[in-house]
């Protein structure tokens, strides 16, 4: 019985192995080991204190859950190309003719299927490709959290500022109250005097509380950036004032075809004209080349030995009749020139979303520029000026108070200015992706008070 198995352990030893050394060395997945996973997703806690934009956006990058959605997915399509490379199984055959002893004929056969046409390479090709856009799709979300962490990051700022502003608003409010309680106890001005500062008082406290949860509703933004839903840091330091910088057209110009959206559009063509060429390849029939042995009764008249081996060697070819895999491959060549159009697309919308920010950060640049050059110096002026002469009687209660309302409304345009500024800014980093150093924000200096 030993020689009915010898043709069978020379294909076995000869058959291809399960999975291929060149797309696990593409895929940089050893083949004794895994693909190595990411990290684990465990809630973050800042510590308390002050909170900077480069320990904000370090434990972002760290902890974010969408980052390591995008990271999962990008392991993921590494095993799909190991699993691409693999060979086809062999397949082994056991035939029993005849039950009677004497009779019976046993088969053993050993099947290897061969594909032809270059499937298998158009195949790893696709899952490269794949793998590529996964790489790519994990790029872009870091540049979305990056852009999306500067940007809460900066809205804490201004909130802060604006707290600022409404508790400095109540101070004042404070004083001309007392103010207008000293001139009419004084005999100087009528009782409705004091009523009207007590009245914009109560008004300037309302802006208080507004802020105060304008703060905490930012704070609470971007805390939940690196998954933690309670913000144990105090307060954001930064330079309020710290506008971003203006990018050059040249500048622009060189990032938009390396874009994220851009990027990943012109991937999608890359794997579907993959995709194409493996169902043009599924056309060409694959063939099974059999080898096997067969022991079968010894003939009538024979001598010696009662029973025979015969060696069995077959070639199995589909005949493609039928099935030619002609609608699939219409198919794969539509989405092919789908993803090329999807692409044409995605750069004239990428180009529009871009002109509309960078246009949204050139009027806000300039907005917080003028305000802090002319309008802030002449309100703070003109306040300065007719709060004194009120204490002195020189001015009415209602000039003061329109001097008042006018430093505040100047000072919340200005900050309205630079967190507009500071979103366009981050809008742009989100389109363009990254560049230059990954965890602080290019600036410019800030605009001297």
């Amino acid at each position: 019985m030993r020689t009915l198995f010898v043709p069978l352990a020379v294909l076995a030893m000869a058959a291809p192995p399960a999975f291929s050394q060149v797309a696990q060395a593409s895929a940089g997945v050893p083949h004794s080991q895994p693909a190595p996973s990411g990290a684990a997703n465990t809630r973050v806690q800042e510590p308390a204190g002050p909170l900077t934009l480069r320990s904000a956006v370090a434990m972002a990058m760290r902890a974010n859950p969408g980052l390591s959605s995008a990271l999962r997915e990008q392991e993921a399509t590494e095993g799909a190309v190991v699993q691409a490379g693999a060979w086809p199984n062999p397949t082994l055959d056991v035939q029993l003719e005849d039950m009677r002893r004497d009779n019976r004929t046993t088969t053993l056969q050993l099947s290897q299927p061969i594909e032809l046409g270059g499937k298998r390479s158009a195949r790893v090709t696709a899952a490269e490709r794949a793998r590529d856009q996964a790489a790519s799709a994990l790029a872009g979300r870091r540049a979305e959290i990056r852009a999306a962490t500067v940007t809460a990051f900066f809205d804490v700022l201004t909130a802060q500022e604006r707290l600022r502003l409404a508790q400095d608003s109540v101070s004042l409010a404070q004083t001309a109250t007392r103010a207008a309680a000293n001139r009419v106890a004084a005999g100087k001005v009528s009782p409705l005097e004091e009523t009207k500062a007590r009245v914009a008082e109560a008004g300037i406290r309302v802006e208080l509380m507004q802020a105060e949860g304008t703060l905490r509703s930012a704070r609470q933004q971007l805390a939940a950036l690196w998954g933690n839903p309670a913000p144990r840091f105090t307060q954001v330091d930064g330079a309020v004032d710290q506008l971003p910088a203006l990018a050059s057209a040249q500048d622009i110009a060189g990032r938009l075809a390396d874009a994220p959206v851009v990027r990943q559009a012109r991937l999608e063509v890359d794997r579907r004209k993959a995709l194409a060429d493996l169902e043009r390849a599924r056309r060409i029939p694959d063939v099974t080349v059999s080898l096997g042995a067969k022991r079968v009764p010894a003939s009538e008249g024979e001598t010696g030995s009662s029973r025979r081996n015969q060696v069995v060697l077959g070639l199995s070819v589909p005949l493609p009749i039928f099935d030619t895999n002609r609608g699939n491959v219409a198919e794969a060549l539509s989405r092919e020139e789908k993803a090329r159009d999807d692409l044409a697309a995605a750069e004239l919308q990428l180009g529009t979303d871009v002109a509309q920010a960078t246009e949204r950060l050139r009027s806000a640049h300039a907005t917080a520029e003028t305000l802090q050059r002319d309008a802030l110096p002449g309100a703070e002026s003109a306040y300065k000026a007719a709060t004194k002469g009120f204490e002195l009687g020189k001015f009415s209660f209602l000039e003061a108070l329109d001097a008042q309302r006018t430093l505040f409304q100047v000072r919340a345009q200005y900050l309205l200015a630079l967190a507009d500024a500071h979103r366009a800014a981050g809008e742009l980093d989100r389109l363009l992706g990254n560049e230059g150093d990954a965890t602080t924000p290019a600036m410019t200096t800030p605009v001297a008070r």
